[in-house]
């Protein structure tokens, strides 16, 4: 549950974004304003190329919009230049991909690691936080084993355990079960959900799996530009959806 004093972590202020393309402009978002409060789950709902990943690459910033401004937790990211957006990016927030995008070079444990070891951390620190959080989605057992060594839904784990591994305050999800079959797309779902609602992380989801939509704290519909939000159903645990 979000603390009614908890509001605003995430706040977009008439964020509109456009593209050229052909020689016309193609308006992905049209003056959007809204803000999540800080330990919610929110859910982007949307055909394809309706612009769900591209609100989710503006609030993490790694693209700017064309117009207007977005803060994370008080800070202007779009008011940033291009290193302190990154900087703040590397502290504050975490990425969860459909392709997993781990580096097959480097092991479970050493990819986990990376985030905390590009911010410069103590190494004895970087090591011991990465094996807890692989303990937590289950995978102490295989941390010398390399990305191609592991199943779908064990290299989306390393993936959600590298997103948290910088205590960030928003984790984003970019449809994480895309390339995994349905159980183990559900498990993987209740677990990111679970995990981020323990540490009271804000989670934003592009998504088509509509199972998702009943454990979600907010769902919003991306159409024509515009961010719709939608009624929801009673919530119910992951586990339980058929």
């Amino acid at each position: 549950m979000v603390a009614k004093d908890c509001i605003g972590i995430i706040r977009l202020d008439h964020v509109t974004k456009a593209y050229e393309e052909a020689g016309s402009l193609r308006v992905v978002l049209n003056d959007v304003s809204l803000s999540f409060g800080c330990g919610e789950f929110v859910v982007l709902l949307g055909k394809s190329g309706s612009g769900k990943s591209t609100l989710l690459n503006l609030i993490g910033g790694i693209d700017t919009p064309t117009a207007g401004d977005i803060w994370i937790d008080g800070q202007p990211i779009t008011r940033m230049n291009d290193t302190e957006r990154t900087l703040f990016r590397r502290r504050h927030i975490g990425f969860v991909f459909q392709a997993f995008n781990l580096i097959p070079t480097l092991t479970v444990r050493e990819n986990v690691m990376l985030p905390l070891e590009l911010a410069g951390r103590p190494p004895a620190h970087v090591r011991r936080r990465a094996e807890e959080l692989l303990a937590q989605v289950g995978l102490s057992h295989r941390m010398d084993a390399f990305p191609d060594r592991l199943s779908g839904g064990e290299q989306q784990r390393v993936a959600i355990a590298r997103a948290l591994i910088n205590d960030p305050l928003v984790v984003l999800a970019d449809e994480p079960t895309g390339n995994l079959d349905y159980e183990t797309g559900r498990q993987v779902l209740d677990l990111l959900d679970t995990l981020t609602r323990r540490a009271g992380k804000n989670l934003v989801m592009v998504t088509h799996s509509e199972e998702v939509v009943g454990v979600a704290d907010r769902v919003f519909r991306l159409r024509d530009g515009k961010l719709i939000e939608e009624r929801l159903p009673l919530a119910q645990p992951l586990a339980s959806m058929a």
